[in-house]
This record gives structure tokens, C-alpha cells and sequence, in this order.
């Protein structure tokens, strides 16, 4: 059983897409597509992973970061993680509330994560505001949420310095 912040945010995803096509065919579904030898996957929300244990066709992965969910390439769309129903868009919390961005680690899988959230539907963007609207209000999710946050600014940090250090 899920936690009722988490169900909701996920069930605001059960009929809408970034696209109002199969997104996948853009890219022949590269963010689905598990690559053997590494630590891919989609990051799961805390409370996911009892959703996921002891099914076949799924794989959880402990990392620093937190628990990864690896599929077999495909999946049932209301058996996907929030993180999947999310890609390529996080909420991230910052003082002043709720923000939706282009998930950093996204860009080098997805063509809509390099054309920014102005390619995308505005009902999937508001969507995804809305999910980090509803996660933020349970302490747990609250605490995920911020740990995203810093990690996608970590990353950008680092993403500025490399392109600093490459016009040197």
C-alpha cells in the first residue's frame, strides 16, 4: 500500500504525458531502456519500493542516493514509479515553494529534458507542481524532495564548472 501523498501525485499522472503523443517514439523509448553494467534506473520515492518487491520483472537497486527501480524495458503504465510518470520534469522545493525544472540527470537520455520544460505540455508541467505541492506536506516525501533539490543543484554546480573549465 502506498502513502496516500504518494498515490495521489502518482494518479495525477495515470492519463497525461509530457507529450500529447507517445513520447517514446521520439527517442525509441532510450529513458526505458536498461543498460547492463551499470546503475541506471528511476529513483524511487520513499514508500514505492514495497509496491515493487517480489514482482518478476522489476529489479531494486540500494545506491547512496536512494533505492533504484530497473524494469525489464517495458511496463504496465499504472505500474510505473512516480519518477517514471515525472521524467523529465522534477518539483524541487526552494524557500519560496514548489518549482518544476528539467531534471538535470535527464539530459543525457531525453530529447524533451534538452528542449526544457517549454516543449512540453503546460497540464504536465502544472501536474508535476502539483505533485510536489502534495508530497511536500508528508514529512518523509517532504525530506526526499529536499535531498532531490540539493542533488540537482549539485549537479548543476558541476555542470557550470565543467563548461567554465572547458572555455579555459
Amino acid at each position: 500500500m502506498l502513502p496516500d501523498c504518494l498515490a495521489g501525485a502518482r494518479a495525477l499522472f495515470d492519463d497525461l504525458t509530457p507529450l500529447r503523443t507517445d513520447c517514446g517514439l521520439t527517442c525509441a523509448g532510450a529513458c526505458c531502456q536498461p543498460l547492463e553494467g551499470e546503475n541506471t534506473g528511476m529513483l524511487l520515492f520513499p514508500g514505492e519500493e514495497a509496491y515493487y518487491e517480489g514482482r518478476p520483472d522489476y529489479r531494486m537497486t540500494a545506491t547512496p542516493a536512494g533505492t533504484l527501480l530497473t524494469c525489464a524495458g517495458h511496463c504496465e503504465r499504472a505500474d510505473r514509479p512516480l519518477s517514471c510518470r515525472l521524467f523529465p520534469l522534477l518539483p524541487l522545493l526552494r524557500p519560496d515553494g514548489v518549482k518544476v525544472a528539467t531534471d538535470a540527470r535527464a539530459k543525457a537520455v531525453c530529447p524533451l529534458a534538452r528542449q526544457g520544460k517549454d516543449a512540453l505540455r503546460p497540464e504536465f508541467v502544472s501536474a508535476v507542481r502539483q505533485a510536489g505541492r502534495m508530497l511536500a506536506e508528508d514529512p518523509v516525501q517532504r525530506e526526499f524532495l529536499l535531498r532531490l533539490t540539493r542533488q540537482q543543484d549539485d549537479l548543476k554546480a558541476l555542470q557550470r564548472q565543467f563548461r567554465r573549465d572547458a572555455h579555459v
